[in-house]
């Protein structure tokens, strides 16, 4: 018996690879398929099946182009509809694979359909709980994801999920190994830990959602201070549940190359956004006006979910050379499937054509620290609230990067402000979007407020 964590820190995803005696099982798998093929193709397996814990909000599954290349059957729990061929487990079924048994179990909660999967080894002893977004490390899942389709609030949503830890997960033995779906910085829980593997028992003795005295208590704490999903959340599950074009076609068509005449005609065709993926120094330096900056070396693919939002909008991208198939591909994993091509050649064959370019103000933590007028001067810190309540520059305003679709509409464009996050990551996403929305005057900080904390200037340190 192997099993296998495949995991994708840019998602803070695991998918699971498991074979045993020939016979193998994909669980959760991402949408580019080629890589478990490979691995199956390797070890002389077959793969059997392809288990969906449940409809994924974050990512598009690779179930549908595992399951046509492979002859692999997919399985979801009760209450599962897709919209393609998929055998709908029942609670309790039993699947083999070579010497072991996966049994699912309905844990809803997170979803109505939310399955954990449970492998037993050829003695029949537990050993592994395949959770999903039921049982994370430190958390559990969200229950506000779920509630329209659902027609349940999120309170009744919580209460189902209590239900289903307490009855299918708990009396589990506790040397029973949890691999979940996610971990820490993924946006379908509040708590996760950096760690993506533990035991059963240590989750009862660690996780708070676990050691709730009570089911309303249980309630109040998994509700408690969530924030808004990500708008591309809807459309994602949309795609798992019904169907999407084959990842072949989509990654054709965002390997199509550009000179920059060609791009120039789509980019001003007005359709399209031009997304440039380079690094924040490098997109500070020169970049074609109005693109937009969102560093594929960072949490790429959901940063553009969260910013772009519509799965359905047609993309420009402005790739580092060589690596416009690795951004094709993080685009596909979270739904972005309308890619018009890339700028052959990169920026640089932009500016060497000749083309209109734009910067980015950037000055490092010690200029700022110089120039800056604390309490006269007008600092956006766009780091996450929680964040900027631990420690924050004194005087400084906060305003979410996630929330800058609400922020942006009234701004001064005349009055010079200045622009940081944690590390210049994020506050080059917003440089990139405020300029392309006519806002100019401003100054970001390139090390952000790593960077600041050090120079010293004011601190406000809820931190002790």
């Amino acid at each position: 018996m192997t099993i296998e964590q495949i995991y994708t820190g840019c998602l803070a995803q695991g998918a699971y690879y498991i074979h045993s005696n020939g016979e193998g099982a994909i669980i959760d798998p991402l949408r580019e398929v080629e890589p478990y093929i490979r691995r199956a193709q390797r070890d002389g397996v077959t793969i059997n099946y392809v288990f969906e814990t449940h409809f994924h909000a974050d990512f598009v599954s690779g179930h549908v182009d595992l399951a046509r290349k492979t002859g692999a059957t997919i399985i979801y729990g009760p209450n599962a509809a897709p919209e393609f061929p998929a055998h709908i487990a029942t609670d309790g079924e039993v699947f083999t694979i070579g010497d072991i048994t996966i049994t699912a179990l309905h844990t809803p909660g997170h979803t109505l359909e939310s399955t954990c999967y449970l492998l037993r080894d050829a003695a029949g002893k537990e050993q592994v709980l395949f959770t999903g977004d039921t049982l994370f490390l430190g958390d559990v899942g969200r229950p506000d994801l779920a509630q329209k389709a659902a027609h349940l609030t999120q309170e009744e949503l919580a209460g189902l999920l209590y239900d289903s830890l307490m009855t299918k997960v708990m009396p589990l033995p506790d040397d029973v190994l949890i691999y979940p779906a996610h971990g820490a910085g993924s946006a379908c829980g509040k708590n996760m830990m950096k760690e993506t593997v533990d035991t059963l028992g240590h989750q009862k003795q660690i996780n708070y959602a676990l050691r709730q005295n009570s089911r309303q208590e249980f309630i109040e704490a998994v509700t408690d201070g969530l924030l808004p999903p990500p708008a591309y959340f809807p459309m994602n599950v949309k795609m798992n549940k019904q169907g999407y074009e084959s990842i072949d076609s989509v990654m054709n068509q965002g390997m199509r190359p550009l000179n920059p005449e060609e791009f120039q005609q789509l980019a001003e065709a007005g359709e399209a956004v031009v997304l440039d993926t380079r690094a924040a120094d490098q997109f500070a330096a020169g970049f074609i006006p109005r693109s937009i900056n969102i560093g594929l070396d960072g949490q790429f693919a959901p940063w553009v979910g969260a910013l772009i939002a519509d799965v359905r909008q047609p993309l420009l991208l402005v790739a580092e050379p060589g690596r416009e198939e690795e951004t094709a591909m993080r685009l596909a994993r979270v739904g972005f499937d309308h890619l018009l091509g890339h700028l052959q050649g990169g920026f640089e064959s932009w500016k060497n054509a000749g083309k209109e370019a734009d910067t980015v103000h950037r000055i490092a933590p010690e200029e700022f620290a110089a120039s800056v007028n604390i309490g006269g001067d007008t600092v956006i810190d766009v780091r996450r609230e929680s964040e900027f309540r631990t420690q924050h520059l004194a005087e400084a305003d906060n305003k979410p990067l996630d929330f800058i679709n609400d922020w942006t509409g009234g701004m001064d464009s005349e009055s010079h402000f200045y622009l940081h996050c944690a590390g210049g990551y994020r506050s080059m996403m917003a440089a990139s979007i405020l300029k392309a929305r006519g806002v100019h005057n401003f100054t970001e900080v390139s090390g952000g407020f790593a960077g600041i904390s050090k120079t010293g200037l004011p601190v406000v340190d809820l931190l002790g």
